[in-house]
């Protein structure tokens, strides 16, 4: 598949999930992954991802360059978040598109934030990542995490032919290290990974995703 898929497509929404009750872990219990606050919530559940998600991002940090670390943004995305973050987005898009149709605006608006019936992070199969030194200095990768296509020109797309050679070369490091460990990139955005999600097995072609919409239990908060 070389085209990009967007996660309005419904060949996404037609991908079977096949849930196997992994469970989220807290990945700030994990001192060889930085995990950062600026997507902090009252429970933590940004820092939360299933089991076998964490494991092969612990992998994907043993692969980097020395010196480089991964940086975790956000991980499990409740749904009613998810939900909140697309309809916001939609509306501006609205705004911005007043002759666009609903199918185009949730097309538009799923090249940066997923439909929420389809959404990786609300499996707590997908995560945000960057990258930073040994002591927690971000590294330059071409735009901020999470910049809309809008607000970076296109520059949050992965194989953005407008980012420096220094951030692209970046970019490539981390997705060598994830792509190792199993994981699929969203093209829109550089900084999202998933694996064991609906997006994961259709561009793996697995038979099935591993991991439906999650919840984070009070005992696992």
């Amino acid at each position: 598949m070389t085209d990009i898929i967007l996660l309005s497509d419904p060949r996404v929404a037609a991908t079977r999930v096949t849930e196997n009750g992994e469970p989220l872990v807290d990945a700030r219990e994990f001192a060889a992954l930085r995990v950062d606050a600026r997507m902090s919530d009252h429970d933590g559940s940004y820092a939360h991802l299933r089991a076998d998600v964490l494991r092969r991002l612990l992998l994907a940090q043993q692969a980097l360059p020395p010196g480089i670390r991964l940086l975790m943004v956000e991980g499990f995305r409740p749904p009613a978040l998810q939900r909140r973050y697309f309809d916001e987005y939609a509306a501006a898009l609205r705004t911005a598109h007043p002759d666009a149709g609903p199918d185009r605006i949730r097309e538009l608006a799923s090249a940066y934030i997923s439909p929420p019936e389809v959404a990786p992070h609300v499996s707590g199969g997908a995560v945000d990542l960057t990258l930073c030194t040994d002591d927690g200095c971000e590294l330059s990768l071409g735009t901020e995490v999470n910049a809309t296509p809008e607000e970076s020109g296109g520059g949050c797309r992965t194989a953005a032919p407008n980012v420096d050679a220094h951030a692209r070369a970046n970019r490539a490091a981390m997705g060598r290290a994830l792509t190792a460990a199993g994981f699929v990139n969203y093209p829109t955005e550089w900084w999202h990974w998933s694996y064991g999600d609906r997006y994961w097995a259709l561009l793996t072609e697995a038979p099935a995703a591993k991991y439906g919409p999650a919840s984070l239990s009070p005992t696992t908060a």
